[in-house]
């Protein structure tokens, strides 16, 4: 059977750190573990190699990003091999590669054939001292330009988007096929990012205006609560429907929105600091007739909804601070469930019974928004629709490094794509790496100047590049056939490995690169590439390494570099300290002492070797032991349940446990505890790979340990016919009892009060009750206890 085993590949920005360490130590012991198990198993890597960082490293160290990247993907690389992650080399990738990118505008191009890939306005950040778009990365947390320091605006630009919309309800529902094998919280952010919402659209007239507002609102049951309407700063009507005399302070206030970028926009709208402007202009309610101001407010975003939204300051609490803010009317239309009507000092937005809504009054309001949106159809002033918080994928970046978009503009035939048989539109050499001015590309006459495949007239070539989210879509899918020329993969090798059986990455990218694969996927399967529905059928979010409680990073000064741990150490160290120190899903901190405890553990566990097969004992001279074949075989079937659950920490603690009860083993050389030291070597090497080989040859095998089979728990002897359980008098243990296995509840109570340290603690104190729990403990609870 197949096994794919896949770790979110790195973006090589410079030397290997822990984090690496741990997300490649992870998925190398699954995929050494299952080849010991007996499947084919696909461990591949690659490089997420375009991107801003390198871009920033030109212009810094003015060199080509590409002799950076490749610098730091050799030095990765090395660290990599190092550290004895067995990966298959020989279907290794990078983004930046004509080879890759290649399909990457390939797909671009056959997106554009559906229309799922298309071009309209949409704003980013403008620095007005460097002229160039910023990503966010580059803009300071005072909203100014990295470099120099200018106050960064929000400007709308032509760019390209990809309509991952249209997948909305495909990402939503096929979350089924998920739920056994992914974290429920990404499941959950998934949901919220996508946002699925089931309500109205209602249309408001404009008092004197031949024109309508159309609201989204999940709450039609508050419509007779509405007190004005609110409208982004973007909204098309946001300056039409001003009067003459509010029109100055409108413009005023929309430009000084303009100067916040979205983020600061997104954390506005979700203070309590509320700003806004009236326009002027009245809308018609459609139910009452009765005419509310029509306003402009921060707090209203133009990608959600319609950019418009009928303000119910009762039961929405951002409409309640903004109509306490601006003075503006609050009418409570819905009670909670057995209470009477009082002044409100927030929101209510529950749900309850209608009141103040006329002929609904009384009715329970889930029962109303249907009934509302029912009487507004009739007058076709409503309907039911579903909308989704998920907005389309915008794909262009304002940047050099990163691959080029393949679209062609004509003076004569418009908007043209660029042939397939001239794939790929290369990555030009040589661009100016300023951070100023447009786009590098934009600078280069060569690569902007190209002939127009249809009228063979003068075009323009697009210089915005590929977000590179797309490059980190279907890497998954390219590793499969990494050097095919005809298409980006083949359906056959598509058809034997996919989709993906375990994927490693972490949980920041749950919302934005996951989302991406799985819309990308789905877009592939569509093209009669692949089949499937997903392509991750399990996923594992490692944490963080931590020094000192805080996450490491250069700028705190708190890096460990593994390759020095490596260098003092081993790289067995490192990777068992790493995956010993914490769940993998969990964070890890840093601890020097934890290093030096786990280099004396397999240093015994070398020396261990040495002991049995330097020992003069006769091989044959074993005398049964039971209670270490029960030991031998329970670990055996400990350390594989743990390694199928990712429990990591806990299958090493059972190799400790191992190590310790060989040394304790009184005939240490006889064929029993060579037999032992065998199978901890074989449970031992998914985590310590170069160790276990090392001991692996001493012990006169010839081929590699992982062509080894996996060992199998004998169940004769995991029935342990003595065990030790803990006593306790009045909940503290005060000293153990060994006794068979099969002993009665009622002789374990009876040898456990025979017990001296026993009889010591409840001298002159009658027993009250005794609590067994089986194979674990004896709690003898004395009545003086219970006062």
């Amino acid at each position: 059977k197949k096994f794919y085993c896949l770790v979110m590949f790195p973006y090589p920005s410079g030397k290997a750190h822990m984090g690496h360490l741990r997300n490649y130590a992870i998925g190398d012991v699954l995929a050494r573990y299952k080849r010991m198990t007996g499947y084919d198993v696909l461990h591949p890597i690659g490089w997420d190699a375009f991107g801003l960082p390198a871009e920033n490293a030109a212009i810094k160290h003015k060199i080509e990003p590409e002799t950076w990247i490749r610098e730091n993907i050799a030095a990765m690389k090395k660290s990599f091999k190092s550290w004895g992650v067995s990966y298959d080399w020989s279907r290794e990738i990078a983004t930046c590669d004509p080879e890759y990118y290649r399909w990457n505008q390939w797909f671009f191009l056959q997106l554009y054939k559906k229309g799922s890939a298309y071009r309209k306005k949409s704003p980013v950040n403008f620095c007005p001292g460097c002229q160039t778009v910023l990503a966010n990365e580059q803009v300071s947390a005072e909203q100014t330009c990295w470099r120099c320091d200018s106050e960064v605006l929000l400007k709308d630009i032509e760019q390209w988007f990809l309509k991952i919309t249209a997948y909305s309800d495909d990402l939503l529902q096929d979350h089924a096929h998920l739920t056994q094998g992914w974290p429920e919280r990404v499941l959950t952010m998934q949901k919220n990012w996508i946002g699925k919402s089931e309500g109205a659209e209602i249309d408001f007239e404009i008092s004197g205006e031949n024109s309508k507002v159309t609201v989204f609102t999940t709450r039609p049951d508050t419509l007779l609560g509405a007190t004005f309407l609110a409208l982004a700063p973007e909204h098309p009507f946001s300056i039409s429907l001003c009067t003459p005399e509010n029109k100055t302070g409108v413009e005023k206030f929309i430009q000084r929105i303009k100067r916040l970028t979205s983020i600061q926009r997104k954390t506005k709208a979700l203070s309590a600091d509320k700003d806004g402007v009236f326009t002027g202009a009245y809308a018609i309610h459609p139910l009452t007739s009765e005419k509310i101001p029509v306003w402009i407010s921060d707090y209203v975003l133009m990608e959600y909804g319609t950019g418009a939204l009928m303000a119910v300051p009762a039961h929405d609490q951002r409409d309640f601070d903004f109509a306490k803010h601006h003075q503006l009317p609050i009418k409570q239309v819905i009670l909670p469930a057995n209470s009477k009507p009082e002044k409100l000092t927030k929101a209510f937005e529950g749900e309850g019974i209608m009141i103040n809504s006329g002929p609904f009054d009384g009715m329970p309001s889930q029962e109303a928004k249907h009934k509302i949106v029912e009487q507004l159809k009739k007058s076709e002033k409503a309907k039911p629709v579903i909308r989704y918080r998920l907005k389309d994928w915008l794909i262009s970046r304002q940047r050099a490094w990163g691959t080029p978009i393949p679209i062609l503009y004509c003076t004569k035939c418009g908007t043209i794509p660029v042939p397939e048989k001239e794939l790929p539109v290369l990555l030009p050499k040589g661009a100016p790496y300023t951070g100023k001015g447009e786009s590098p590309l934009a600078q280069m006459k060569n690569f902007v100047q190209a002939t127009c495949p249809r009228c063979q007239g003068s075009a323009r070539r697009e210089t915005d590049t590929l977000d590179t989210f797309v490059d980190s879509s279907w890497y998954y899918a390219r590793y499969l056939d990494p050097k095919n020329t005809e298409t980006p993969f083949s359906f056959k090798k598509a058809k034997t490995w996919l989709p993906v059986d375990q994927y490693v990455g972490g949980i920041e990218h749950a919302c934005m690169h996951l989302i991406y694969a799985r819309f990308f996927h789905k877009t592939m399967r569509d093209l009669n590439l692949l089949s499937g529905p997903e392509p991750f059928i399990r996923l594992l979010c490692q944490g963080m390494v931590t020094l000192g409680g805080s996450a490491m990073s250069k700028s705190k000064g708190n890096v460990v570099d593994p390759d020095i741990i490596v260098g003092k150490y081993g790289a067995d160290t490192a990777r068992l300290f790493i995956l010993f120190a914490a769940p993998p899903e969990q964070s890890l901190e840093w601890s020097d002492e934890g290093v030096e405890g786990t280099w004396r553990f397999l240093n015994r566990t070398w020396r261990l070797t040495e002991q049995i097969l330097d020992s003069k004992i006769s091989p044959t001279a074993s005398v049964p032991s039971k209670e270490f074949l029960c030991k031998l075989h329970q670990t055996i079937r400990k350390v594989t349940q743990d390694l199928e659950r990712f429990s990591f920490n806990t299958a090493i603690a059972e190799l400790h446990k191992l190590v310790n009860a060989l040394y304790a083993y009184p005939t240490l050389g006889d064929d029993l505890s060579r037999e032992g030291l065998r199978y901890l070597i074989l449970l031992l090497a998914p985590f310590a790979p170069h160790l276990a080989e090392e001991i692996w040859e001493k012990l006169g095998h010839s081929q590699s340990i992982f062509k080894e089979p996996w060992p199998q728990s004998n169940p004769e002897y995991l029935v342990e016919e003595e065990i030790q359980i803990a006593v306790q008098v009045n909940g503290k243990v005060r000293t153990h009892l060994k006794i068979s296995s099969a002993s009665s509840e009622e002789e374990i109570q009876k040898q456990a009060l025979s017990l001296e340290k026993v009889r010591e603690w409840i001298t002159d104190q009658s027993v009250h009750k005794v609590v067994v729990v089986p194979r674990r403990l004896v709690n003898i609870v004395t009545a003086n206890s219970r006062k």
